[in-house]
């Protein structure tokens, strides 16, 4: 090999010092590895379609176990087992704390009364509603009430479609308490007050932004959401006018999965009617794909759960399932869903408690199935009258603000969903800290836990690769090849090889897949030219493979965050399907092309990927981050971040292992690390307890020599490092 004193410092430089700044335009067409190959021809999708292919593994198995259900003590087990299992999945929910309800105004009309409440679920945690109170009620009498929920409107239940529903209920004498969900009507989690609107576009993204931390810290939205629910619901029997023992609840779209949720976990309800949303995992997958972040439980179909559980879980309380024919989830699943919890209720003698109405529309409120909830509440609550679905007077929005300004943010300033999310991270990683001084166990047990939780799996070595072409270049030659990944899907990658070889071999990881710096005159020429074999990689969902079609109802800045909650939901990570692949490729780079030292070479959101991978395979003996973000709880730590950080960050993992353990435990082997950056994509200053980490367990093995951390600046720095990365 060349010595390093004539490698040519002023040309690597030059090339490399690209890696600190904007990603260049794809490299030619001429460097696709799988055009016209047709069995691949829907490669873009591979890594949706293989989340899913997981999933439907899990939700196989679960049909088998539904399936060889048949008497009444077997189900009653399996509800046992759902209410364990659910609360598992979902969360530990937090102690009751005083509701501090107020009532902020009332509007009285001819028929009814309406009374705009604030209440905390938690301590600081503001809900804000209106109760709706029917004006013929007999003093000392009590009336059966319905928890409203709503669906993803921004207004909340001020839609005039919900309306329509909360009216024709107070006018048929019931009770009707509708509050905000997080997120919506006067709970915008992200409001900007300049614009009077939310800094997010939809509903679902203020669920999923928050959603997402929400996950990393290993709780779940859906808790926060159900117990908002939970309090509703003490809030009604706290009021002279409901009868404890007929409370029912109802709601439409987003609004169909809370009731589902709430009534799945507070007994106290006894009827329940979710509309436009059930239907079974196996069918959303196969359509429109895994919603928004309370949508989601962490390992909640590799746990053996399905949409229908909701429902079986309360059986024989009574259940009606409104459904339409062109509704965006699926009405196969609907119908599916509805013949498995027909059976469980026909196991309690009770099927008349569970009925699905179905009427021909799309995700839409229609006349035959508002009657048709109105007659069920009717029979079920034991109010008897009409279930003529009336035309009613909208109430303004004036009329229905609760709070002085219309927002809570700036009339309350109380906890939010980041806030509260924050304090449980913080706590979490201070016990991750305490667990750090001790040196001589904690990285065994940590690497052993970021295995599991990341969802690693050790890939095997079959399959042999794929040649599709050679390109010639000076001094070197591009050979376009792939190989099947974890499932059934391929990776296409470039190898760069010298003419003149060092042995030595890069893997070269770009977000942008694998011809992002492939061009001539490019980073990756550079490397070739020196000696080193570069293998850059499409990881699954990058480049030829990726992104795909399907971005689901949480795009946010171009990331699907949907993608994601696909992983999760079966107890997977992006991150860890991806380490595996590497670690495959860096086997592979031993042994079918000779090489006698892999390095590794990540930049940006793929640091995290080629930490897995070099934490779990001792193939890969040296590795370069450049800009890479240094920790996940740097994510949860700022109300804004990146959202591009979400794809490659592990559910649960705050409290257990974060980016930094990954990096400390690779001392002794050699590690650069190049303009870091905290969670909202700023610079990441020296000296800060993640650095700092990284910097004394390299000390502890005896090897600061082998660590080198560089934040952007002086281009002589930068060079230096590059430099003492690549030499002997």
């Amino acid at each position: 090999m060349k010595s390093m004193t004539g490698f040519c410092g002023r040309a690597l430089f030059s090339c490399l010092i690209g890696l600190f700044a904007a990603t260049g335009a794809r490299a030619q067409q001429e460097l696709d590895v799988i055009r016209n190959w047709m069995l691949y021809s829907d490669a873009p999708n591979s890594l949706y379609h293989h989340l899913a292919a997981e999933a439907f593994g899990y939700l196989e198995k679960r049909a088998a176990t539904i399936a060889s259900l048949h008497s009444l003590p077997q189900w009653q087990q399996r509800q046992q087992w759902l209410r364990q299992t659910l609360g598992e999945a979902v969360g530990a929910f937090p102690e009751k704390t005083p509701l501090h309800p107020r009532v902020t105004s009332v509007r009285q009309k001819d028929d009814y009364r309406v009374e705009n409440i604030i209440y905390e679920s938690q301590p600081g945690l503001y809900v804000t509603g209106s109760l709706f109170v029917p004006g013929n009620l007999k003093k000392g009498s009590k009336a059966p009430a319905i928890l409203y929920c709503s669906g993803h409107s921004a207004t909340g239940y001020r839609s005039p479609a919900y309306q329509r529903v909360i009216l024709n209920l107070v006018k048929k004498g019931f009770v009707v308490f509708a509050f905000d969900p997080i997120g919506q009507g006067e709970r915008l989690e992200y409001y900007d007050a300049a614009a009077g609107k939310s800094r997010h576009k939809w509903p679902s993204n203020e669920h999923s932004y928050p959603g997402a931390q929400v996950f990393i810290t290993g709780q779940t939205l859906a808790m926060y959401m159900i117990w908002d629910g939970i309090r509703a619901v003490d809030f009604l029997l706290t009021r002279k006018e409901v009868d404890p023992a007929r409370i029912g609840i109802t709601g439409r779209s987003g609004g169909g999965t809370q009731c589902a949720y709430i009534a799945a976990f507070d007994d106290r309800i006894s009827v329940s009617a979710p509309e436009n949303y059930i239907t079974s995992f196996t069918r959303l997958y196969q359509s429109i794909g895994p919603q928004d972040a309370e949508q989601n439980f962490p390992g909640g179909i590799s746990r053996g759960l399905d949409m229908g559980d909701l429902l079986t879980v309360r059986a024989p309380k009574p259940c009606l399932m409104i459904t339409t024919t062109r509704d965006m989830f699926s009405i196969q699943g609907a119908e599916e869903t509805a013949g498995e919890v027909s059976a469980a209720y026909s196991a309690y003698d009770k099927k008349d408690n569970f009925l699905m109405v179905t009427d021909d529309a799309p995700h839409a409120s229609t006349k035959k199935n508002r009657e048709a909830l109105y007659t069920f509440l009717r029979k079920h609550l034991h109010h008897p009258g009409t279930v003529t679905d009336e035309e009613i007077q909208p109430l303004s929005a004036e009329e229905l603000q609760v709070t002085e300004t219309g927002q809570i943010s700036t009339s309350l300033k109380g906890e939010t969903i980041y806030s509260l999310n924050l304090k449980a991270a913080q706590a979490k990683h201070a016990a991750l800290q305490a667990a750090r001084k001790q040196t001589t166990t904690y990285l065994p047990a940590m690497l052993e836990s970021a295995r599991k939780l990341s969802g690693y799996r050790t890939p095997t070595t079959d399959g042999a690769p794929v040649f599709t072409g050679r390109l010639q270049k000076e001094g070197y030659v591009i050979e376009k090849t792939f190989i099947k990944g974890e499932g059934d899907y391929v990776i296409p990658y470039l190898l760069l090889k010298p003419a003149n070889t060092n042995n030595k071999a890069i893997i070269y990881l770009h977000p942008s897949g694998k011809a992002a710096d492939a061009a001539a005159g490019g980073k990756m020429e550079t490397l070739v030219k020196q000696g080193f074999t570069v293998l850059a990689p499409d990881m699954a969902g990058t480049g030829e493979t990726g992104p795909g079609a399907f971005r689901g109802d949480s795009y946010i800045d171009s990331i699907s965050y949907n993608l994601w909650f696909a992983s999760i939901q079966t107890g997977r990570s992006i991150t860890g399907i991806r380490a595996a692949d590497v670690t495959k490729l860096a086997k592979l780079l031993v042994k079918t092309y000779g090489v006698k030292e892999v390095y590794g070479f990540a930049q940006k959101e793929m640091a995290p990927v080629m930490l897995h991978a070099a934490a779990f395979s001792k193939e890969i003996t040296r590795i370069a981050l450049v800009s890479p973000c240094v920790s996940w709880f740097s994510i949860l730590s700022g109300r804004i971040y990146q959202p591009g950080f979400i794809q490659n960050a592990v559910a649960g993992s705050a409290g257990v292992y974060d980016l930094p353990d990954l990096a400390a435990s690779l001392a002794p082997r050699r590690l650069l690390i190049t303009g870091p950056t905290d969670g909202t994509g700023g610079e990441q200053q020296g000296g800060t307890e993640d650095l700092t980490f990284i910097q004394t367990m390299y000390s502890t093995r005896q090897a600061e020599d082998q660590l080198r951390i560089i934040p952007s600046g002086p281009v002589e720095n930068l060079q230096d490092a590059l430099l003492w990365w690549l030499k002997d």
